[in-house]
């Protein structure tokens, strides 16, 4: 298969268009390499701005004096031998004033030579007339890949599909036309852009294969972010002022455009003030976040209640997915201020794009979530009820009644395996299952209830103190579900905090045994399991003020 690939874009190959181009490219040549007995694959590419083209003279000579060749001596001629070589050509352009830009239109222009003088027909019944091909093009294939400025390409794209339909023959040839094309260049949005470019890439596998999927082709009309995102972020990077006309600094320009991706369906009722100030500027925004979206204040006029206080280039730099913000959190790189709430909650505020700080503390589990639902698929979180009702069960049933208790702790663990199917497994709901139904064995064979009781606590915050030592401490396999999933485990901040926490736990159930064993030799015994539920009830309330507390303590710096 021989493809040409006509770069069409002023900038080349750093043009918005060609990121559209390369993972479509990606996609074919994919395919290409799979498919078994695949004829060899041949790649030509050329960009318009480094050819030399001139404008057509309109002087026909093509026709009638040196019947297919041009009279002008430039790059086109060998612009035409490669078209004629192609199997498949890839139009990759921008949409410059509702059409292709000027130097593509010029090679366009120039492809007369490749037609006829005589009048005809069209096959297709399109537009009022034509010329017949000089050459048999009737097994090329023709592809365009482009990008616009407008935050949708539907209703911008008309003249284009004009032009093609002329060229190629209505419904000849394949558009894949996106929208917010501007955003491709911004590092900060690469999350979002990134995952539009896999489907683009998996058009490209597709299209090899016989044609792209309607499924596909409905991710590509998916907006990279809503029209009022978009308009906010592209009004913002022009640096000007709407009411002045002045310009503005970067630092303003950059606040503004993460202003723009605030979610107001994430408005709980309260207004919020998130205060940026940039510490190498000395420069302080506001933006509040409002029911009806997002403001930005220069004035300091509002009642901050977040304050960031980081160096404006650190920030960016985090935005960019240089540095992860969480650990520059953890280096006290920067500062947060009052409420941090909104940095546990900043996907929610502002979305999966990269202009969070990595969300701080939440982030970095987005693009799994982001990934499932593209797909339609659930993420599977895990569940630490799963891995706590064993042990309740038998602790409770066991202390109760020997025989039954055991029978029923038995059953758990062989019912709970069930509910799996909904959630991950972690290797501490395997070790559960194993203890407990070791443990209640135990008892059900006639083993000391006043020993085997004690040691299951024992043995519950083994587990707990062992894990801490661990990469990844016990609750934090469970507590990634409200931190943003898999993505939190690389997240400092949060194993530390887990790490802590874990270790109480672990100690609380080290301890339990001793009372445990006490307890059993009273009239109370069958009490044991209520009683030593006290204290992690207790716990459990320390548990959730920690989780608040100690992040928020580390982000001011004190």
């Amino acid at each position: 298969m021989n493809i040409f690939v006509i770069n069409g874009s002023p900038r080349g190959e750093k043009s918005n268009s060609y990121q559209l181009t390369k993972a479509f490219l990606r996609g074919m040549t994919l395919a290409l390499g799979k498919a078994p007995d695949t004829e060899q694959v041949n790649m030509k590419t050329v960009s318009v701005n480094e050819l030399h083209i001139h404008p057509c003279l309109g002087c026909f000579s093509c026709w009638n004096k040196t019947p297919g060749k041009c009279c002008i001596q430039d790059d086109m001629q060998e612009i035409i031998e490669k078209l004629l070589w192609a199997d498949v050509i890839i139009w990759s352009f921008p949409l410059y004033y509702f059409t292709v830009p000027g130097g593509l239109k010029n090679l366009i222009d120039r492809q007369l030579p490749m037609l006829l003088p005589f009048m005809t027909e069209r096959k297709d019944s399109f537009g009022s007339g034509s010329h017949p091909s000089r050459y048999d093009i009737s097994r090329k294939r023709n592809i365009i890949l482009s990008t616009c400025g407008f935050y949708t390409a539907e209703g911008n794209y008309d003249g284009i599909y004009s032009l093609f339909d002329h060229m190629c023959g209505k419904d000849q040839y394949t558009a894949l036309c996106c929208g917010q094309g501007e955003l491709f260049r911004v590092p900060e949005l690469s999350e979002r852009t990134e995952a539009y470019l896999k489907f683009v890439e998996k058009a490209g596998q597709e299209y090899v294969k016989g044609g792209i999927q309607e499924s596909t082709w409905a991710n590509l009309r998916q907006l990279l972010y809503p029209k009022e995102t978009f308009e906010a972020m592209a009004d913002a990077s022009w640096g000007i002022n709407r009411e002045s006309g002045e310009k503005e600094s970067e630092s303003l320009i950059f606040t503004r455009q993460m202003a723009a991706l605030y979610h107001k369906a994430a408005y709980q009722g309260k207004d919020l003030v998130l205060e940026m100030y940039y510490t190498d500027l000395n420069e302080c925004y506001q933006i509040l976040l409002g029911r009806e979206g997002s403001s930005v204040f220069t004035d300091g006029s509002q009642t901050a209640t977040t304050r960031i206080e980081t160096p404006y280039t650190l920030w960016r730099s985090i935005a960019a997915g240089e540095i992860r913000g969480d650990e520059a959190l953890m280096k006290k790189m920067y500062k947060v201020k009052g409420d941090f709430h909104l940095m546990l909650q900043w996907d929610t505020y502002f979305g999966s794009g990269k202009t969070s700080p990595e969300g701080a503390i939440k982030k970095n589990g987005a693009a799994q979530g982001e990934d499932c639902r593209n797909l339609h698929i659930p993420p599977r979180g895990t569940n630490m009820n799963l891995l706590l009702l064993p042990w309740i069960i038998f602790w409770a049933a066991a202390s109760i009644h020997s025989y039954n208790g055991s029978l029923l702790s038995i059953a758990s663990c062989a019912v709970i395996p069930l509910l799996f199917y909904r959630n991950k497994k972690t290797i501490y709901d395997t070790l559960t299952a194993a203890l407990v139904i070791g443990f209640s064995l135990g008892i059900f064979l006639g083993a000391p209830k006043r020993i085997l009781l004690p040691l299951s606590y024992l043995s519950f915050g083994i587990m707990w103190t062992a894990s801490c030592f661990r990469k990844i401490p016990l609750t934090a396999h469970y507590s990634l579900n409200q931190y943003g999933g898999e993505g939190a485990l690389q997240n400092p901040l949060f194993l530390k905090t887990n790490r802590i926490l874990t270790f109480m736990w672990g100690i609380l159930y080290l301890l339990t045994p001793i009372w445990t064993y006490f307890i059993m030799g009273t009239r109370i015994t069958a009490l044991t399991g209520a009683i030593n539920s006290i204290l992690p009830i207790f716990m459990g309330i320390f548990t959730a003020w920690f989780q608040k507390w100690y992040p928020a303590k580390v982000a001011s710096g004190d």
